[in-house]
């Protein structure tokens, strides 16, 4: 099986002004392939060359037959000719398209948008796809990989971030890369003249996030068994439920003990041992887990996911008419400290 190709690889490769005649992007996450087909968009032509040598169509209202001929066409006084296809998971009969591909045309650029999906590796498609071209599977990120994805997207805009204000936006956005990259230019904005260090503070000014009363310092109460601070917290969440919603709470916990149980199995029980078995980036992501590992058993974590289990049934009404949200949570942090 052929290796991956990474979204750096391709972009390096664009920003070298190296191309392929087909780039097939395809996976669960909008994100990387948007990036990818708008900066073959911006940059592979001029604003003049664009007006006889660009084409954007939609597979809902094209066939592959229109594509291929599009695709056959000769640039006209340019070097190349660009074609994206967006949408395209809503081309029917897409598996034609390989007869193209055995030879495609160099001086076309064509890029295929296919999204919520991907095809199948071992058909003919891809065979010809790789043979010739790039076939690029962009993926979901995991929520350990966010604080990642948020450094290195302001790296690229020369602007710093603090750890905790990094973990403050991975738990309010979620892994909504196009969502996440929006408020992150929002942030950019906001910054006063000279500064390019994103705080916790600034976060609770513009995103509206309080710095100390989130998911992320409710996570970390329970990891230091702080009884006084998690029940400050969650009060705060009873009385602004609409920024604090219960299922943001679950889901954040529920991933946490998750991966503090698949922690308990790790040969090698270090910062780095813990950082490998997560798949985290790097090893003082880990400390929390390590720092749980003293405070919890294997029983009780085990106890606690079911616990999270059964309160998200009951927020949504199973074998609970009536037990508001608050005092739901109420119950499955006593439950978690005790």
């Amino acid at each position: 099986m052929a290796k991956e190709v990474t979204y750096e690889e391709i972009v390096r490769n664009l920003k070298n002004r190296v191309y392929a005649p087909v780039y097939f992007l395809m996976g669960e996450e909008d994100y990387y392939i948007d990036r990818i087909a708008d900066y073959i968009i911006d940059t592979v032509l001029n604003e003049t060359e664009k007006e006889f040598n660009l084409t954007v169509v939609y597979g809902a209202d094209t066939d592959v037959a229109n594509v291929i001929n599009a695709a056959k066409r000769y640039p006209m006084m340019s070097e190349y000719q660009v074609v994206v296809v967006k949408e395209a998971q809503s081309l029917k009969r897409l598996d034609e398209l390989a007869f193209y591909l055995q030879k495609p045309q160099k001086s076309t650029i064509l890029v295929m948008c296919y999204k919520h999906g991907s095809i199948d590796r071992r058909k003919k498609l891809a065979a010809e796809i790789e043979k010739n071209g790039v076939l690029f599977e962009s993926r979901k990120l995991k929520d350990s990989q966010l604080p990642g994805f948020i450094s290195s997207y302001l790296k690229r805009r020369k602007v710093e971030i603090e750890p905790k204000a990094s973990e403050m936006m991975a738990e309010f956005v979620g892994a909504d890369l196009n969502r996440m990259a929006g408020e992150l230019e929002k942030l950019i904005l906001t910054l006063p003249a000279g500064m390019r260090r994103i705080t916790p503070e600034q976060i609770e000014r513009n995103i509206g996030i309080s710095k100390d009363y989130n998911n992320f310092e409710l996570r970390n109460a329970l990891v230091e068994k702080d009884v006084l601070k998690a029940n400050k917290i969650i009060k705060y969440f009873e009385e602004n439920p609409k920024n604090n919603p219960l299922q943001m709470t679950l889901a954040i916990l529920f991933n946490f003990f998750s991966n503090l149980m698949l922690a308990y199995y790790a040969p090698e029980k270090s910062d780095q041992g813990v950082a490998a078995q997560l798949g985290l980036k790097s090893p003082w992501q880990a400390k929390d887990y390590m720092l749980a590992m003293r405070r919890y058993s294997g029983v009780k974590v085990m106890q606690i996911i079911h616990a999270i289990r059964e309160c998200d049934a009951k927020s949504k009404g199973i074998g609970n008419p009536s037990t508001p949200d608050g005092e739901l949570l109420r119950d499955l942090i006593y439950f978690i400290l005790h």
